[in-house]
């Protein structure tokens, strides 16, 4: 029986989550889930200058907006230092491993004494086989033994098979001469004892799993699936930078980007699945698989987002809509909405959500239930209410007094009074455009009119029948 997959995304604290790592937490979450496993969150942290609790913060507040739940608690790889110290002292214990007493300069010379020899110039330590008894009481950094002849070879679920020349290969320190590990031998301890299963990271990583994949062999341990992914670039085909806009997942909450929208997107850039364009996390989880991620680096097509968030948007449960699109005010800074604009949105997110693409877009058209009265009518509305339609409207107002406030009721007293006045129903939608919302495009009169209710639009035709 095949043990349990599990994921990993482990980011390092030194800025906010840029829209790859975004997309590569993703990928291993859905992997994950799909199959009943875990998705594990661990921050690389052992960058002390640059780490900073902010950034974790920021990573952590993108991970949650994009949806994407992890298991356990958050793993911090500097708190782990001590065991990853324990590792290297183990493999010197079991001899892939040796104590190097080389200083710098010795090293510097040994290379430029390679490179004018022609040779690749990769250092070997004359302390690889010495006599532990010749060993100086001196600083020493642990190396790995890495095999000097062959090939190492990276079976890549995404790259296919990755073949690296070991004599390529230096020794690797695994512990520097302060009893610090290194980054590389820390990823492997770390990915080891938290049982990860699967590596899904991007493939700028892939030079790097040579070097761990020794560092499993030399411990006995159990190599990872490895799947590299392509790079995000900007929609020229350049690596995604900020000329080409938004580069950080908080950026795109705060765009006003529907989060299942953007996940859903994330999916599709750089994988595929048939003809599959839109789809729930439900299916995605179904159908994701490594094989169905490309080569090729993905390019950002804002286009195609600004699409597939508007199905989402259409799509959504109204409540979780309205959660959201608080959400989205209070990370793009705006006042959030008051108890009887909530109420009011609650009313019109049915007709309003299926033609929006952003919350920006959503709040753009209802800006008929935003206002309070007065109205001031933007300057093209406000040539609609000349005072032939101003009359028009007085004379609406009291037959709308008694009125049934449903479409069926509605819709004959309207088109009845354009009838009466020579007009077609357009004629008199705009001037009602004005009155009801100040401006030329507007929702549908028969909808402002529902969600508002019948003394508010009674009262804003008045106002501008005056």
């Amino acid at each position: 029986m095949s043990s349990p997959v599990v994921t990993r995304f482990a980011p390092s604290p030194t800025g906010y989550l840029h829209i790859g790592g975004g997309r590569t937490a993703l990928f291993n979450w859905l992997y994950a889930r799909g199959r009943g496993g875990k998705f594990l969150l661990r921050i690389e942290d052992t960058d002390r200058e640059r780490s900073t609790p902010e950034a974790t913060a920021a990573i952590l507040r993108g991970l949650t907006w994009l949806g994407l739940d992890w298991d356990g608690e958050v793993v911090s790889q500097f708190a782990r230092r001590d065991r990853h110290a324990e590792v290297a002292h183990e493999m010197l214990a079991r001899g892939t491993a040796y104590k190097c007493f080389s200083t710098q300069e010795e090293i510097a010379a040994f290379r430029a004494a390679e490179e004018a020899a022609g040779r690749y110039p990769v250092f070997q330590s004359p302390w690889r086989d010495a006599d532990p008894s010749t060993h100086p009481d001196a600083p020493y950094v642990i190396r790995m033994k890495a095999p000097r002849t062959g090939e190492t070879v990276i079976d890549d679920k995404v790259q296919g098979r990755v073949v690296i020349r070991n004599e390529t290969l230096d020794d690797m320190i695994v512990l520097r001469s302060d009893g610090t590990p290194v980054y590389m031998l820390a990823v492997v301890v770390d990915d080891h004892d938290m049982g990860v299963t699967h590596v899904i990271r991007g493939d700028d990583h892939l030079n790097n799993a040579a070097r761990q994949q020794m560092v499993y062999d030399a411990m006995g341990w159990q190599v990872p699936t490895w799947a590299h992914i392509p790079l995000i670039h900007g929609p020229d085909g350049k690596k995604l930078s900020k000329r080409h806009g938004a580069t950080g997942v908080e950026e795109y909450q705060a765009m006003g980007y529907p989060a299942a929208g953007m996940r859903n997107y994330l999916t599709r850039l750089g994988w595929a699945h048939g003809d599959a364009e839109i789809f729930t996390s439900e299916e995605a989880m179904k159908m994701f698989d490594l094989s169905g991620i490309g080569r090729a680096p993905a390019r950002l097509d804002f286009k195609k987002l600004e699409n597939t968030c508007g199905h989402h948007m259409a799509m959504a449960d109204d409540a979780a809509l309205l959660h959201e699109l608080q959400g989205y005010l209070a990370a793009a800074g705006r006042p959030a909405l008051t108890e009887t604009q909530e109420a009011l949105m609650k009313r019109a997110l049915p007709f309003l959500k299926s033609s929006a693409k952003t919350f920006p877009e959503l709040l753009d058209k209802a800006t008929f239930l935003m206002v309070s009265r007065p109205i001031v009518p933007e300057p093209k509305a406000a040539e609609a209410l000349d005072t032939v339609s101003r009359g028009i409207l007085k004379s609406l107002t009291p037959r709308l007094q008694n009125a049934s406030w449903t479409k069926e009721a509605l819709e004959p007293i309207l088109t009845g009074i354009a009838a009466e006045n020579g007009i077609g129903f357009g004629k008199l939608a705009a001037p009602l455009r004005a009155a009801l919302a100040g401006r030329t495009v507007t929702p549908s009169v028969y909808d402002m009119m529902l969600v508002i209710g019948r003394d508010e639009t009674v009262a804003r035709l008045s106002d501008a029948s005056l």
